[in-house]
């Protein structure tokens, strides 16, 4: 019979058997922590009243906790009890086991009953398409690493911050040191910090149209006033940046939505704009390695210029899985020790079981093995899908919708004619099942392209075609 114990922060189901009662124990807390019942700062329960909650010995208790302290998931410290550790939600949520009491019950998908049966959403990638064996090594070598406490603000997580630096020089072309590299919980913790240590709260940020809607609110929230400039099929056009626009936020390697990507000429322009006019490029590198047909573009930050005018924000959160959303950032080094001071004095840091689990993916190869073995299937997707699309569209006669976007990435935008209401084609398409984003939701403005973003990152080529028929079908009630 398996244990139950409940506390007002705590309730743990243990599987009677199959692995040591304080494994069983420990993992049934990362599970609490992974689903959010706990939050970081909560206090567990003492050693000794979960013992006798689980009618257990305290030992293996205090070993489960022990573990836990060690992994990096809570943090004990005299007369304050042990505490769940700052970042351990996202760490939990990366590597938690599935809850017994739900195993054998009802089959996972049957127990998503209230979503919608296809996820077309565009920064979902294939969790599924990690290695099993490449991930749990990762973790298992994390486990193991000394947790190195001492260290804090901009220097924290070396070994990431190492891993990093290596691989920005060799896929992006930036020339980076390990001390150009500071690692975030989560990329909105990097904008938060750019908008402090560039004085940016109150003035006007120059944001692509259409762009990022997360971004623009995360900015927004931030105190930044976000102006919007009209994108092209150039992406983002340095001409209509302005004397009041003190920093300006760009995708140049992969405009999100529409799926552009700036040229040379005009990247250079932009990093010339940023000296003249002493201002800041926030550069968003978000999935520049998931390229299929076209050659891989340099990043603003490698560019002449470009490493004191530009902050290069990179993450694995689109090209590995949501679950693991650290973040880093390239600042200019006349930022540096602003941005130390802003870590320090917050409360947001990067959990240092993640970074280390993120820097073995890194340096033992399974990330590049990853994103080679996850291109392939993505681009196997995308074509099934682009396809599907354009065969459905083409029997409707074309009507002024087209498919672009498609030569990176984990979406293609599917663009409509300014008469339909995109969002309500979304809203029409949720009711049948499928679950995609509209242009106008990533609009600052009204008036605007009208398209619908699909991802295709989760969505099997032997479905492609029935997914497609739905969107068309859908369409062409909208544009009759």
């Amino acid at each position: 019979m398996s244990r139950v114990a409940r506390d007002k922060q705590l309730a743990l189901h243990l599987p009677s058997a199959g692995t040591p009662l304080r494994q069983r124990i420990a993992e049934a807390i990362v599970r609490e922590i992974a689903a959010e019942r706990m939050q970081s700062n909560d206090i567990l329960p003492s050693t000794r009243s979960l013992a006798v909650e689980l009618e257990v010995s305290r030992t293996p208790v205090v070993e489960a906790y022990e573990q836990l302290a060690a992994a990096g998931f809570v943090v004990s410290r005299p007369g304050s009890g042990t505490r769940v550790a700052t970042g351990a939600v996202e760490a939990a949520a990366a590597c938690s086991v599935p809850d017994p009491a739900l195993e054998g019950s009802v089959p996972h998908r049957e127990r998503q009953t209230n979503g919608p049966r296809w996820n077309l959403h565009p920064e979902i990638p294939d969790s599924s398409l990690i290695s099993s064996e490449d991930w749990r090594r990762s973790w298992r070598a994390a486990a193991a690493a000394s947790i190195c406490d001492g260290i804090a603000g901009v220097d924290a997580h070396p070994e990431l911050r190492h891993s990093v630096a290596a691989r920005v020089r060799r896929v992006r072309g930036i020339a980076a040191r390990h001390d150009d590299v500071v690692i975030f919980p989560r990329v909105d913790a990097v904008l938060r910090a750019i908008v402090q240590v560039a004085d940016l709260s109150g003035r006007r940020v120059a944001f692509e149209e259409p762009g990022s809607r997360r971004t623009r609110v995360a900015l927004q929230q931030c105190g930044a006033l976000v102006r919007p400039i009209a994108v092209d099929h150039d992406g983002l056009d340095p001409q209509h940046l302005v004397a009041t626009d003190k920093a300006v936020y760009c995708t140049p390697a992969h405009q999100f939505p529409l799926g552009s990507h700036m040229p040379v000429t005009r990247r250079a322009a932009l990093v010339a704009w940023a000296e003249a006019s002493d201002n800041l490029i926030v550069e968003d590198d978000y999935d520049s390695e998931l390229r299929f047909d076209a050659a891989p573009v340099p990043a603003l930050r490698g560019l002449v210029g470009g490493k004191d005018r530009v902050a290069y924000i990179g993450s694995i959160s689109r090209i590995l899985t949501p679950s693991v959303p650290l973040a880093w950032l390239l600042a200019p080094r006349a930022l540096r020790t602003e941005i130390d001071a802003v870590i320090r004095s917050s409360s947001e840091m990067a959990c240092g079981v993640t970074a280390s689990a993120l820097s073995h993916l890194f340096d033992s190869g399974a990330m590049t093995r990853h994103v080679g073995r996850a291109t392939r299937r993505y681009r196997s997707r995308r074509t099934a899908f682009v396809a599907s699309l354009q065969t459905h569209l083409s029997d409707l006669g074309g009507r002024g919708a087209a498919v672009v976007g498609i030569e990176a990435g984990l979406h293609v935008v599917l663009r409509l004619p300014d008469s339909v209401d995109d969002a309500k084609v979304v809203e029409e398409l949720d009711e049948r099942g499928i679950s995609v984003s509209s242009l106008s939701e990533h609009r600052l403005s009204d008036t605007g392209p009208r398209g619908l973003v699909c991802g295709f990152a989760r969505l099997p080529e032997q479905n492609a075609g029935h997914v497609a028929a739905v969107i068309t079908e859908v369409l062409s009630g909208q544009m009759q």
